[in-house]
């Protein structure tokens, strides 16, 4: 997904096994505060816990009254999030470092999807097989990190290169373009057009950031714990449940977005359990961080040049106390 550039336009564009009941709600809280998040694309997915915890009303249990805020290319994470406009918002872990580098107060407190479902879509009957086939193909995408992770491999020579126009149309229409995609998004979505996809994960080249990630300021966290604790525990259980049953969550989240179609969000969830829940995690333990990850993803962004080592530490990204 989905921002505008690495540097300073970034910051200005920016358990239970499966098949268990559902989580329990959080306590009745007597007090109520009023939240907005801000999606980092249209709803869709990814964005699956925040829509249930709506839909099974675990926000206005824990006393908050809470605003989604869809986004879509060059969602403005970052600036708002420093005005105040937003009290959280969803992100790429990825987004989390490339925002601090450009000194946005920027912290991540969940993290839905363990694997990244970024992928490279190609049509099934085009050649290309692995990522080294894809020379002489024009691979729309944005300017994310990914892209410069497979530079650095040597798998964009001669490759033409333009930008994404958050379509599957291209590809659709011309077998020789190859687009980017989330696994569980735009490959059902181009299946629903008649054609059949491969796709390639970024996440196998080692390159594979937390997705979903939900993400606050550190100013927040200092001020407001109690506030940022309610949130992060209504939305990791509503997590928790879209992952059993996303019915009322997938609801929401047509309402938000008439482009979806509620088949390709049941599709989808299949690969969306296995991205949230790799290696049969726990559903208890859906959202968890660990800062061996967090350091990996910092170092690899300082290797391809993309943030400075004085001015991004990769404990500064995240914060597991709410989990």
């Amino acid at each position: 997904m989905k921002f505008l550039s690495f540097h300073f336009a970034v910051a200005l564009a920016i358990t239970l096994a499966s098949g268990c009941s559902r989580s329990t709600a959080p306590p009745m809280s007597t007090t109520r505060s009023i939240v907005t998040v801000q999606l980092n694309w249209k709803a869709e997915s990814e964005h699956g816990g925040l829509y249930q915890a709506q839909a099974d009303e675990l926000y206005t249990q824990a006393g908050l009254t809470v605003a989604i805020t869809p986004g879509g290319i060059n969602a403005p994470i970052g600036p708002e999030l420093e005005l105040g406009r937003c009290q959280f918002a969803m992100a790429n872990a990825d987004d989390v470092v490339l925002l601090r580098n450009e000194g946005v107060d920027i912290v991540a407190v969940l993290a839905a999807m363990q694997n990244h479902p970024r992928c490279i879509m190609v049509r099934a009957d085009s050649d290309v097989q692995t990522f080294k086939d894809l020379r002489g193909t024009t691979f729309q995408h944005g300017p994310r990190p990914y892209v410069e992770f497979m530079r650095s491999q040597g798998l964009l020579d001669q490759v033409n290169e333009v930008p994404y126009q958050g379509s599957v149309a291209p590809l659709v229409a011309d077998a020789n373009v190859v687009i980017q995609g989330y696994s569980f998004s735009e490959p059902l979505l181009a299946a629903e057009q008649g054609v059949e996809v491969r796709t390639m994960m970024a996440s196998e080249l080692g390159f594979n950031p937390y997705s979903s990630v939900l993400v606050t300021t550190g100013k927040l966290i200092r001020e407001n714990p109690t506030l940022v604790q309610q949130f992060v525990t209504a939305t990791r259980t509503g997590w928790q449940n879209y992952l059993t049953d996303p019915a009322k969550g997938n609801a929401l989240i047509l309402a938000d977005n008439q482009q979806m179609t509620g088949a390709t969000l049941n599709r989808g969830m299949k690969e969306l359990r296995k991205l949230a829940r790799p290696d049969d995690l726990p559903l208890k333990s859906v959202g968890q961080m660990s800062p061996e990850r967090w350091s990996t993803l910092v170092e690899q962004l300082i290797e391809l040049k993309l943030v400075d080592a004085d001015k991004v530490i990769a404990s500064d990204c995240y914060n597991i106390d709410f989990l």
